[in-house]
């Protein structure tokens, strides 16, 4: 079976469809908080011009979502599947944002484990590229049962190299974790 990189799918708490160009404009009203992206590697991404560079990024990828809130019907944010690697059995999870209004609660949890349960009916292995200073994703992603397997420097779409930790989480663990 063919890892569908962009599901409708939707739990309890979040509903995630494709992004799509239109979307432009609705996820930028999430994304040009300042505070939004204090730990991350590229702290310029609330500024439209840098913002666009992002999103064309994830259309571009053929992965990307658009993240609800399911009770409110409301954008809260954004993350993608990428780096499918079919003879590793691999994907990566990332390029998640997450409206500050929603952090401390199941939101981040919630779309982390709909994506990771529909990506283990597909792979062996999920990773996920954290940048080095972001120390709230790489609490968020242990608390998921992934565990740090690796330092790389890398860029993300059009900017420039950063340190990120590689975080993995594996299929048995993730089945044992939900039992």
């Amino acid at each position: 079976m063919e890892f569908k990189l962009q599901p409708t799918l939707e739990n309890q708490f979040v509903s995630i469809r494709p992004l799509k160009p239109e979307d432009f404009e609705i996820l930028y009203a999430v994304a040009n908080d300042r505070l939004l992206w204090e730990q991350h590697p590229n702290k310029d991404r609330y500024k439209r011009e840098v913002f666009e560079n992002f999103f064309k990024g994830a259309i571009e990828s053929e992965g990307a979502f658009l993240v609800f809130d399911k009770a409110s019907g409301k954008v809260i944010g954004s993350s993608r599947f990428y780096d499918w690697d079919k003879e590793k059995n691999t994907v990566a999870i990332g390029y998640t944002f997450i409206a500050r209004d929603h952090w401390g609660s199941t939101y981040n949890h919630a779309l982390k484990s709909l994506m990771l349960g529909h990506a283990f009916q597909f792979v062996d292995h999920v990773v996920f590229h954290i940048g080095a200073v972001n120390v709230r994703s790489q609490k968020a992603i242990e608390k998921l049962g992934a565990v740090k397997v690796a330092e790389i420097e890398m860029e993300y779409y059009g900017e420039p190299e950063k340190l990120n930790f590689i975080y993995q989480i594996d299929r048995e663990k993730w089945n044992e974790l939900r039992k």
